[in-house]
């Protein structure tokens, strides 16, 4: 067991709409990532997964607000700091993120290298220009991007070494954990290689110690992580090690969400593909049992009205459903 980088303890944060309605986007979520580890967090569009990176950063705006839970992060409970000590002495020196649609990160009227000087004073005032900008042209020689790139306009910068731009950027700190919100999405597929490969260089190369990667494409997990949550709703539905998520789904919305994409690993190739019926319900009046039901071709009445918690079956795998492991690996083995 390696050290504990980062632990969240059933972390609940929530949206409040104009009507003061409290809309759940992060319900109970727990994890932990452990030094040199990975972790990804899968689900289709909507069911927060986006919105827990966002709570993971400890740093809430309006109309996102924290509700319950702890977020430690080598062994600080962030949750229990100020907002402004949050941002001095742990956004980017400790945890750092890569948003959504990262290549609009930039600011269009800064050269790259003003961009990073910025970043780097909010947490060291002190350092000279020299400094900042020998530091910013070692990290990005390390990550294979030419030091040219600091002193150009994002404009200048085509899609993918705007990304890749970003990402060097996010982790001129060398934060202990890196969570990476779709970053390979909106590039082609020559590009989105290079971001990946650019992300995984980040832990081989130790400048980062545990990393988060958020996808909406589960297989492309298995390439870049060592364990994969299912998110769904708001919730965690499965965890496993990549191999058994990808190759060995239990939960039903787990089995949909890899049948619904083309896979070119050995042994999933030529599966049919399936669309996944209906939509995420609407958090704000969740449903009273399993929030995957009405969407689920093996719930059962009861599953509509039973409240589920995730199954711990050894090993690190869980799976929030009541029906056994057993039957439903027997449903899907007969629909082959």
């Amino acid at each position: 067991m390696g050290k504990t980088i980062i632990e969240v303890n059933e972390l609940t944060t929530k949206y409040v709409t104009r009507f003061r309605e409290d809309v759940y986007a992060v319900d109970h979520v727990s994890l932990k990532v452990e030094e040199g580890r990975s972790v990804g967090i899968a689900g289709e569009s909507g069911c927060g997964k986006s919105t827990l990176a966002l709570s993971l950063m400890g740093y809430y705006f309006p109309p996102l607000h924290y509700s319950s839970g702890e977020i430690i992060i080598d062994g600080k409970n962030i949750t229990a700091m100020k907002p402004d000590d949050v941002r001095k002495t742990i956004l980017g020196s400790q945890i750092s993120y890569i948003p959504q649609a990262a290549m609009n990160a930039l600011n269009p009227t800064q050269k790259v290298i003003n961009f990073i000087e910025d970043v780097i004073r909010a947490h060291h005032p002190m350092t000279s220009k020299q400094e900042i900008y020998e530091r910013a042209r070692e990290r990005f020689e390390l990550l294979g991007l030419p030091p040219e790139v600091l002193q150009k306009y994002p404009v200048e910068l085509s899609g993918g070494m705007k990304q890749r731009t970003v990402i060097a950027t996010s982790v001129i700190l060398s934060p202990k954990v890196l969570i990476a919100d779709e970053p390979s999405s909106a590039l082609d597929v020559t590009s989105q290689k290079m971001v990946i490969k650019m992300i995984l260089d980040l832990m081989e190369k130790g400048i980062i110690k545990a990393l988060i990667f958020i996808t909406h494409e589960l297989p492309l997990l298995y390439h870049v992580t060592d364990d994969i949550m299912v998110m769904y709703a708001g919730q965690i539905v499965e965890t496993g090690t990549a191999k058994e998520i990808v190759f060995d789904p239990i939960h039903p919305y787990s089995k949909a969400l890899m049948g619904s994409i083309i896979v070119p690993e050995s042994g999933l190739r030529g599966v049919k593909l399936t669309a996944i019926p209906g939509t995420p319900p609407n958090l704000k009046k969740p449903p009273a049992g399993c929030r995957f039901a009405d969407r689920c071709k093996y719930a059962m009445p009861e599953c509509k009205v039973t409240q589920v918690e995730l199954r711990d079956i050894g090993g690190g795998r869980a799976y929030r459903c009541i029906i056994p492991q057993e039957d439903l690996r027997k449903a899907y083995q007969n629909e082959r």
